[in-house]
Order: structure tokens, then sequence, then C-alpha cells
């Protein structure tokens, strides 16, 4: 990628994508480099979310979507999941009355049953305080996987197939988006990935066939406006052709 962008051109400011999605990785190569305990990853790693979500309002970007906790992240140290959990509702505690102060709106996807009930409780209020909000939609993806997600609208549109209410031969691209966490949210126009990594990591298969793919070397705690205008500008020098010409 080139020189990070100070400043975002007046043709990325008219090219602004409607939903950005992110892939926030980094935060345990960053620690390791500190010689610091990875928990400290995670907390600097909410100091970039906090500065890339103001940002994206300020931009007028409609949909974020953070890839926070994959279901493969259950398999990580308990100690580490712990710390991550009691991090997560000192977040939500601490932030949302920035969020509702920006006019942000908070969404959850993913398998959020499994998120212990404190965790769970925290997430329904901060949802309440912000759900009249019409500006930015803050997506977080909690204990989320993009095959288990179309794992799950099998399950939901098989349901109702055996119970009658939907025929097989009415199954469309979009009757199967419908029920998928994501219904009624646009595909994301960009996926920006941090740490350098070449895979989108089992995160929104569906949604991204057509999404433009940014990676950044960038470790996710030290991604800051400038990585996300240099992002900006990459998306705006792109041709979009949906599979035409």
């Amino acid at each position: 990628m080139s020189a990070q962008a100070v400043h975002l051109s007046p043709e990325a400011k008219a090219s602004i994508p409607r939903h950005v999605a992110m892939i926030m990785d980094g935060n345990g190569r960053w620690a390791k480099q500190r010689y610091l305990p990875r928990v400290e990853g995670h907390r600097a790693g909410a100091e970039s979310a906090r500065v890339i979500i103001r940002t994206a309002g300020e931009l007028g970007i409609k949909y974020l979507t953070l890839y926070a906790f994959s279901v493969e992240n259950w398999n990580r140290p308990k100690e580490e999941v712990d710390a991550l959990m009691k991090y997560l509702v000192h977040y939500l505690k601490s932030e949302t009355p920035e969020l509702n102060k920006n006019n942000v709106r908070l969404e959850i996807i993913g398998q959020i049953y499994r998120l212990p009930e404190m965790v769970q409780e925290h997430l329904r209020k901060s949802i309440a305080t912000l759900s009249k909000n019409n500006g930015l939609t803050l997506i977080m993806a909690l204990s989320y996987g993009g095959r288990t997600e179309i794992v799950d609208a099998v399950r939901s549109i098989a349901t109702k197939v055996k119970g009658g209410e939907l025929d097989p031969a009415d199954i469309t691209e979009q009757v199967f988006a419908q029920h998928l966490y994501t219904r009624n949210v646009p595909d994301p126009d960009l996926l920006i990935r941090t740490s350098g990594e070449m895979r989108v990591s089992n995160f929104l298969l569906w949604q991204i066939s057509y999404t433009e793919l940014v990676v950044t070397p960038t470790l996710w705690p030290d991604f800051r406006k400038p990585q996300l205008y240099e992002a900006l500008e990459e998306y705006n020098r792109r041709h979009r052709r949906f599979g035409g010409v």
C-alpha cells in the first residue's frame, strides 16, 4: 500500500463505502513485540476500535462491522477468554454513553447464547440504549463464524420447508440472505484486514462475494485514522464490476 494518507482526498470522500467490515488482527503480536501480556494488546486494540468507530461516523459510513470474537476464539486459553469477556463488559459500560452521543446504533451478530450471561446482559442494555439512534450502525461480530452462520441459515430454511412454510422452488439468494445474521444489512463494500494475513478467517463468507479487500501490514492496535484513510483511498482507486466488464 502507498504512504499513509493524513487527509482524505475529495475523490475518496465522494466514494465513501456504505458498509465497511474489519478483521481486527494483530493484538497478540503487538503485545508480544512489547513483552506484554496478550490482554494488553486487546486493551490497546480497544482504543483503535474507539477511534475507527468515531471516524467512520464522521465520514458518513452507514455500517461498520467489527470481527471482535470468532467461534474459533473459544479454543484460546480460558484465562485469555475470561479476560476478553471482562474487558468487553468494561468497554460496553464505558463506551455506550460516547456511542449514544455520536448517534451510533449497535447490533450483534453471532451465537450470542454462547457468551457469558453477564456479557449478554450488558449487550442487551447497550443495544436498548442506542436503539433510537440513526447514524452509524456498529455491528459487532461476537462468537461469530461464517460457516456457522450459513449452517444456521440452512437449518432455519429446512425447518420452514419441513413445516410447509416455504417451497424449495422459492429459495433464492435473496431468501437465503434473509436467514443470515445480517438480514436487512447491505453486504460490505470494503473489507479491511490488519496484520498482513492474506485470508478472510471465516468472516462474512456469504456477504463478501463482491467486496473489495484491502490488507494492511499494520497491527490492529496501531491502526488509526491515517491507516483508515489509506484504505479508503485504495477503495476509491478500485473499479467495481460485479462480474461485468
